[in-house]
């Protein structure tokens, strides 16, 4: 008889413990950053296979949105390529909500042009100047005689905030200015258009478009680890205070940690922050 206890005490517990895995909620909501987005998308793919019962929703609208869902509660994860404002983190503790940054990859805001310019690097001051509308034409810069059609993306954007920090040194931008909601909208605009520039994250780059040098640096993955490229940044996941180890969140937001994590970063032209 007190085998067969032991044997449903163990049974009971396993049983108990199955029930305690079924119940748990196999839901992931994740909104914001476009620069993220492409990690996040093969994170998930990653994440369906390994657990086919989950359930992930990604929104990507940018960081601000991403900032604001995880405030309201509508996002167990916020993806964001620039670290969350002081007024974000007030209204989130406000709302009972204490924000946790896991840093997950390093980036580059890269600045392109059409294939056709035979400009290959402006310095900072340059670009700033073409943003700012006192330099119009890519005759002043060392280009052809052709308007400069400047495209920036909108200012909710995480990038846009990096862009206008380090490269803007935050002064107000000229009204000629085009705005537009996403890395892939840049890209496809600067594409398309023979006199545009334009700035998105490195894993945008693509033979459609130039990439330039800033300051005399070439934006790679080793200019971006070493922090030789100046307009570098890291890429952000955040939550509700720190999750709860071995819940979803958890094992999605320290996925970057693994080896396959890092080959997914890579593998989307990102940089990681582990080498192995």
């Amino acid at each position: 008889m007190k085998k067969v206890s032991i044997f449903a005490v163990i049974l009971l517990a396993l049983v108990s413990a199955g029930a305690a895995t079924a119940a748990e909620t196999q839901t992931l909501q994740i909104e914001g950053s476009t620069t993220v987005g492409p990690i996040v998308d093969a994170f998930a793919e990653a994440f369906k296979s390994n657990y086919p019962g989950l359930e992930i929703t990604v929104k990507k609208t940018g960081s601000g949105d991403g900032a604001a869902a995880l405030i309201d509660g509508r996002c167990d994860i916020a993806t964001m390529s620039r670290f969350m404002k002081d007024k974000e983190f007030k209204t989130a503790v406000e709302r009972g909500i204490f924000p946790v940054a896991h840093v997950v990859a390093m980036d580059g805001v890269c600045v392109v042009v059409h294939p056709s310019n035979p400009v290959t690097q402006l310095s900072t001051s340059q670009i700033r100047d073409i943003y700012e509308g006192k330099i119009e034409n890519w005759k002043e810069v060392g280009g052809p005689d052709l308007p400069i059609v400047a495209i920036s993306r909108d200012s909710s954007s995480g990038t846009y905030e990096t862009f206008h920090e380090l490269v803007m040194n935050k002064e107000e931008m000229g009204s000629k200015v085009e705005y537009v909601n996403s890395n892939p909208q840049a890209h496809a605009r600067v594409k398309t258009t023979i006199g545009a520039i334009g700035y998105v994250g490195i894993g945008f780059l693509d033979a459609n478009v130039k990439t330039l040098k800033v300051d005399d640096v070439l934006p790679s993955k080793q200019t971006i680890a070493t922090g030789q490229y100046p307009v570098a940044r890291p890429l952000f996941m955040f939550t509700s205070g720190y999750p709860k180890p071995g819940s979803m969140t958890y094992k999605f937001c320290t996925f970057y940690l693994t080896e396959t994590g890092q080959e997914i970063i890579e593998a989307k032209g990102f940089v990681p922050v582990t080498n192995y």
